[in-house]
């Protein structure tokens, strides 16, 4: 499966943006999907989690209560919604499809979005 995710941008202190991750090549609505983030110079750390129907989501504290992760099979995309963002949330933000294992852990996804830069100014 091949994943595109877009979205990010530049945001003040407080704001929204909805990240998306349009997946082809596959039956979307068989994966699991995933959402992380990377900061310069950090490692990439996973953000938030959606099964397969929707059923069933978990996110990680520094998400939890501000961002909302969903997705719409008809439309083989998945979203991360945010809201109250920090400038801490700064980051490249990837979608991942597919885990295999403990899906809070990178290294359990198959495949990979190529990443959207969020930007949150103070």
């Amino acid at each position: 499966v091949q994943l595109q995710a877009s979205g990010g941008g530049l945001v003040q202190a407080g704001g929204s943006l909805r990240l998306s991750c349009a997946a082809s090549g596959r039956t979307f609505s068989n994966y699991n999907m995933g959402w992380f983030r990377q900061a310069p110079g950090k490692e990439r750390e996973f953000g938030a989690y959606i099964s397969w129907n929707g059923g069933f989501t978990y996110y990680a504290d520094s998400m939890k209560g501000r961002f909302t992760i969903s997705r719409d099979n008809a439309k083989n995309t998945v979203y991360l919604q945010m809201n109250s963002l920090k400038p801490e949330d700064t980051a490249v933000y990837y979608c991942a499809a597919d885990p295999r294992g403990m899906w809070s852990l990178p290294n359990a996804y198959n495949y990979w979005g190529q990443g959207t830069q969020v930007t949150v100014s103070s």
